[in-house]
């Protein structure tokens, strides 16, 4: 279970370090605009991220 856990947390860190790797002015772009932001929508965002996560997370159990 827990290796099980590691390896989704390694495949989430490559995922999130290829955006910036591979575009990083795009990414920086996209940080900077985000930042200008109000908090409200970035907690609707991440609350919707949590929501489908745990969705997918629901069907593969």
């Amino acid at each position: 279970m827990l290796s099980t856990l590691l390896m989704a947390v390694a495949i989430a860190l490559i995922i999130e370090g290829l955006i910036p790797a591979l575009f990083p002015n795009k990414w920086r772009a996209y940080v900077l605009k985000l930042a200008n932001e109000p908090v409200s929508a970035i907690r609707q965002i991440g609350i919707f991220l949590v929501f489908i996560g745990l969705l997918l997370f629901w069907l593969v159990n």
